[in-house]
């Protein structure tokens, strides 16, 4: 079949998984500076306050998400603090709503939450295998959680509320010194293949590996920008969970169009064709 016939009979999404899969490997910037972080925040923060409500409900299904979790097991001490360190894990997923918010928002288009639902379907198939990894690790670091607990806490499963007097307390310190290891390996991991990966994946309908390779690169070239970013996403999740997660109603929304400022600062746009 000719070229213009085949062109002319397949659908646009289908045309528009031919060109990404011929599409050429983005161009990944280097050197930004290390406060180039900031500057991602004060941008996400002009997002969350344009795009208001539809921000806010994100916001709200992270804090009401955790806050369920958090009652649903609190009897259960290795778990919550499982679920709990999880959110840095599956967030990238979860904030492609904002994502788009910021995408919609730069390109001058209603800020609007319904388009944004299930915009996940723009593409399916990467986004859909990059979030079965996402799962994977997060199951195996809930399986890892439960180890750290079994091999290195001393006195049996504590109360919610022991638990974090023992926090405070700098007790069990092997116990929060292997967990803090361990929880940073799974975190730096994901860190590293989800810098960019689902704003590429969402805004160039790039597929899962493409847009993974691409993270670890940037991460790589920016070392001390991602240092500093990491760093930031830790703390502001921390904070909005230390509260119980009530702060995750601002937080999330926050990190989540800073992200999308991070992978335009870190990827060169698409040359138009």
């Amino acid at each position: 079949m000719p070229c213009s016939t085949r062109c002319a009979a397949s659908s646009p999404a289908e045309r528009l998984d031919d060109a990404a899969r011929h599409a050429p490997f983005p161009t990944v910037r280097s050197g930004l500076p290390a406060a180039a972080p900031v500057e991602w925040l004060r941008r996400g923060a002009e997002d969350l306050r344009a795009c208001g409500k539809a921000s806010l409900f994100y916001g709200i299904c992270f804090a009401a998400t955790g806050l369920l979790l958090l009652l649903a097991l609190r009897h259960a001490v290795q778990l919550v603090t499982a679920v709990t360190t999880g959110f840095m894990l599956v967030g990238p997923f979860f904030a492609i709503g904002l994502y788009e918010l910021s995408r919609r928002r730069e390109r001058g288009e209603p800020l609007t939450l319904v388009p944004t639902l299930a915009v996940w379907r723009r593409n399916l198939a990467g986004i859909g295998i990059y979030s079965l990894i996402l799962i994977v690790l997060y199951l195996l670091w809930a399986r890892a959680s439960l180890v750290m607990f079994a091999l290195f806490y001393q006195g049996g499963m504590p109360t919610l509320d022991g638990f974090l007097a023992q926090i405070v307390k700098f007790d069990n310190i092997e116990f929060m010194v292997a967990y803090l290891i361990v929880g940073a390996i799974f975190a730096g991991l994901v860190f590293a293949f989800s810098v960019v990966s689902i704003p590429m994946m969402l805004d160039r309908n790039q597929d899962t590996v493409t847009a993974m390779l691409a993270s670890f690169l940037a991460l790589v070239r920016n070392l001390p920008a991602m240092l500093v970013w990491g760093a930031l996403i830790v703390a502001l999740t921390a904070a909005g969970i230390a509260t119980a997660f009530v702060g995750l109603i601002i937080t999330m929304p926050l990190v989540g169009h800073a992200t999308w400022h991070a992978y335009r600062a870190l990827i060169e746009p698409r040359e138009a064709t």
